[in-house]
C-alpha cells in the first residue's frame, strides 16, 4: 500500500514563495528531517533540495549545480539532453541565483531513486516549474542525475517584493507543505515475480529521442522524451496501491536556460 508523507514546508519557501509565517532555524529543520521512518525517506530528498538551493545562493548557482550533480548527470535543454559536467563547465555564476523549492517528491520503495517537482523564480521575477531526478549514492547521500525547467507561459502577475530571508532561516507559511509519496513495498505475495504488476507498455512516438530508467527494485520508472526542438516531456510512474499510476506527466516546452 502507498505510504504518503506530508512534510512541513521547511524547504518549500527557500524558493521565495510569499507568506508571513514563522521563521524556523536551520537546526530545527535538520532535526525534523532526521526522524522519518523507513528505508525510503522523501525527507532526505527534501533536505538535499534545501541544501542545493541554499548552496546556489551562498556559493553560486552553477557552482551548486556542479557540486550536487552525480557522475553522468544530464540537463534537458531546448536542443535535447546534454552532459551536465560539460555544459556547466563553461558557465560563470550569475550575480544572483535562481530560487526554487520542491512541491512533491515521489520515491521508489527502496529509496534508490526519487523524482522531485516544484517551482522556481529567477532574479527578475520570472517563474516556472522544474523536474529533478535524484539518485542515492554509495555513501547514502542523494545527487541529481536529471534536471529540466520551463518558464510559465503566460507569466502570472508580478507580486510585491518580499522581505529578505536570513542566512540561517527560511520563511515558512502555516498552510504550505511538501508531499512525499513512496511506492509500494513488498507485501505477502510480492516475493513471487509474477505477483508484482509489470509496468505498462510504453507508447513513445517513432523517431522521438528518449531514455527510460527504472529504480533497482522496479517500483518507479521515469523517462524523458524529445521529439524536437522545444518539445520536451518528462514522465514518471510508480507502483502504488497495487497498480502502476502516472506520478508526473510534464510537458516542458521552451526552457529558461539553454
Amino acid at each position: 500500500m502507498i505510504r504518503a508523507i506530508t512534510l512541513v514546508a521547511l524547504a518549500a519557501l527557500v524558493a521565495g514563495c510569499t507568506g508571513g509565517g514563522p521563521r524556523i532555524s536551520q537546526e530545527r529543520i535538520k532535526r525534523a528531517l532526521v526522524g522519518a521512518p523507513g528505508v525510503a525517506q522523501p525527507s532526505k530528498v527534501v533536505a538535499a533540495e534545501l541544501a542545493f538551493a541554499r548552496a546556489a545562493q551562498e556559493d553560486g548557482q552553477w557552482t551548486a549545480f556542479r557540486a550536487f550533480a552525480a557522475p553522468g548527470a544530464i540537463i534537458h535543454g531546448r536542443k535535447g539532453p546534454v552532459v551536465a559536467s560539460t555544459w556547466l563547465s563553461a558557465l560563470k555564476d550569475p550575480e544572483e541565483a535562481v530560487r526554487w523549492s520542491p512541491d512533491t517528491v515521489w520515491m521508489s520503495c527502496d529509496g534508490s531513486v526519487a523524482v522531485s517537482e516544484g517551482r522556481f523564480r529567477e532574479p527578475d521575477g520570472v517563474v516556472g516549474s522544474f523536474v529533478t531526478v535524484w539518485q542515492r549514492q554509495p555513501d547514502r547521500e542523494y545527487l541529481w542525475i536529471y534536471d529540466a525547467a520551463v518558464r510559465d507561459d503566460p507569466q502570472p502577475a508580478q507580486k510585491a517584493p518580499e522581505e529578505p530571508i536570513g542566512e540561517d532561516e527560511i520563511l515558512v507559511t502555516a498552510l504550505e507543505s511538501i508531499r512525499g509519496l513512496v511506492a509500494d513495498c513488498e507485501r505477502p505475495g510480492f516475493e513471487r515475480a509474477d505477483a508484482k504488476p509489470a509496468p505498462p507498455a510504453l507508447a513513445i512516438p517513432e523517431g522521438t529521442r528518449n531514455t527510460v530508467a527504472t529504480s533497482r527494485d522496479g517500483t518507479l520508472r521515469w523517462r524523458w522524451e524529445h521529439p524536437g526542438a522545444g518539445q520536451r516531456r518528462f514522465v514518471a510512474e510508480y507502483l502504488t496501491s497495487g497498480s502502476w499510476q502516472v506520478a508526473l506527466d510534464q510537458p516542458l516546452g521552451a526552457v529558461s536556460t539553454d
